[in-house]
């Protein structure tokens, strides 16, 4: 519950900084960007046409946020055609080029433990955050196929790496599909089958600026935090871990170092305030393993 809406601000953070709503400074952090700039308005501009459509119930409402704010900003000279089709790179020379007994040296155990960390909690928050949108969530909280989800994950991770990508994960975006109406693992396929198709209009593609996508995001983050709700306030106990979650998800930029400040501080007001009995061995566990990451590894 608590990763919910830290979540939310998370991607919510992603969509402004895509937008260009909110800019880097050297001394404030963050600060306001231009707001009389195409990329900004048209930000704007798409996740109103998201919020308006939705709440009249129109499934389809990212898709025409995206189309309307792609084609003003070709209109506006932001974004230029580049043609339509393309081969896909080869790809052979990274295929099974992989060196274990390079990876499992001592010098190197501190990085894959971290990594394995960062995998787990960063899946399974963002799988807690998909299902409970999606109503999958049952009355205790839990996502009753999570074992499942993380098999898939964790197999697909490993023949990320056999191929040459990047570690395959699940990815928070994925709550856009579940606002528009995605229940089942259909829509996922359905996901795959168009990034293969994709991969043959990469120009076209390409063609889409990163604010007509942003108004998706900061959507999808309006829904996420409205879980904040359902936190005993009353009760520092919880409350206070829901908020370090909350806050240090977007402030960190990490859904996973979110995750761990949120474990550590949810054990040090229980046994500190003498509710020791409400842990858990394996909150206690997970704390723990979190707590030597930093000591040990960061």
């Amino acid at each position: 519950l608590e990763s919910l809406p830290g979540i939310g601000l998370f991607i919510a953070l992603m969509g402004l900084k895509n937008t260009g709503v909110i800019v880097a400074n050297k001394d404030t952090l963050v600060m306001i960007g231009d707001l009389s700039s195409h990329g900004v308005l048209l930000g704007i501009l798409g996740f109103f046409i998201i919020t308006v459509l939705s709440s009249r119930h129109f499934h389809a409402a990212v898709l025409v946020s995206i189309v309307v704010t792609s084609c003003c900003g070709l209109f506006f000279g932001d974004v230029h055609f580049s043609g339509v089709y393309s081969i896909p790179p080869d790809i052979s020379g990274v295929i099974g080029e992989v060196d274990l007994s390079g990876a499992l040296t001592l010098e190197l155990a501190g990085i894959i433990f971290s990594f394995m960390l960062i995998n787990l909690f960063d899946s399974s928050g963002t799988l807690i955050g998909v299902t409970d949108k999606a109503g999958l969530i049952d009355g205790n909280g839990k996502f009753p196929n999570m074992n499942k989800a993380l098999y898939v994950d964790s197999v697909s991770s490993v023949a990320g790496a056999f191929i040459g990508t990047s570690s395959v994960t699940a990815y928070i975006e994925s709550t856009s599909g579940v606002a528009v109406g995605g229940r089942t693992g259909l829509t996922a396929v359905v996901v795959g089958v168009m990034f293969l198709l994709v991969m043959f209009f990469s120009p076209l593609v390409a063609m889409v600026p990163p604010y007509a996508t942003a108004g998706a995001l900061i959507f999808v983050g309006v829904l996420m935090t409205s879980s904040l709700a359902r936190v005993n306030w009353d009760d520092f106990t919880e409350s206070v871990p829901a908020f370090i979650t909350t806050v240090m998800m977007p402030f960190t930029f990490s859904i996973t170092e979110g995750i761990a400040l949120g474990f550590m501080s949810y054990c040090i007001m229980k046994v500190c305030t003498g509710r020791w009995r409400d842990l858990n061995l394996c909150v206690v566990v997970v704390a723990s393993l979190f707590a030597l990451k930093i000591i040990l590894v960061d």
